[in-house]
């Protein structure tokens, strides 16, 4: 499966060392999704541009500083665009955890004009980025946000157990979630109704799910 995206790629530089970080993204919890072993690609996760940037100093293998910058912004923008957004800050800790979640920035303007209202929704968490040189090159990232799990894409379709590490992820993980930027807010009846935050990613935003192998 070949991930899609509309965020900027970078162009990949040869390796600076030869040995990987001792941290896998997923403990215990692993990924919730299964995927065939050739459709996984390197992928590095950080809770912050900083331990980013260092990572990519010491043992950044095949990402650079400025994949770093570059990959982090278009994540942040992503997040905004495609988080999970909810009627009530209550009912976000409830499915992300208590502190982690705000107000969203954007129901003042587009949320305002479309409809959505007032709403709040996930803090960023930290990005993941991934490695595409077997599907043309480039780095490309994700978002994650708090889940019940540990951590997650904004889609809720896969858990990780940290947001920091290195690991093999599906390919699908860097495709864009639907926009949920200016729509209306989930309900507690909604959120109730799809089973929480990730139960029904598919249903609720048309996001991909691998398949196995």
């Amino acid at each position: 499966m070949t991930a899609t995206s509309d965020r900027p790629a970078t162009t990949l530089r040869p390796s600076k060392r030869s040995r990987h970080v001792a941290l896998m993204l997923a403990g215990a919890a692993v990924l919730t999704l299964a995927a065939c072993e050739d459709d996984k690609v390197d992928a590095q996760a950080f809770p912050d541009l900083d331990s980013c940037l260092a990572a990519a100093q010491t043992d950044g293998l095949w990402f650079s500083a400025d994949d770093c910058r570059t990959q982090f912004a278009a994540a942040a923008q992503e997040h905004l665009e495609t988080a999970p957004r909810y009627e009530s800050r209550e009912l976000c800790e409830q499915e992300h955890g208590v502190g982690a979640c705000g107000a969203d920035p954007a129901a003042g303007e587009a949320g305002a004009q479309q409809g959505g209202g007032f709403s709040f929704m996930p803090l960023l968490m930290g990005y993941m980025m991934g490695s595409m040189l077997a599907r043309g090159g480039g780095v490309f990232s994700q978002p994650m946000v708090r889940s019940p799990g540990g951590y997650s894409t904004p889609s809720g379709n896969q858990s990780f157990a940290s947001n920091a590490g290195t690991g093999k992820v599906p390919a699908a993980t860097f495709n864009r979630a639907p926009s949920t930027i200016g729509k209306p807010p989930m309900s507690q009846a909604q959120v109730a109704q799809r089973g929480g935050f990730g139960a029904s990613a598919t249903s609720r935003t048309g996001g991909a799910r691998s398949s196995g192998g």
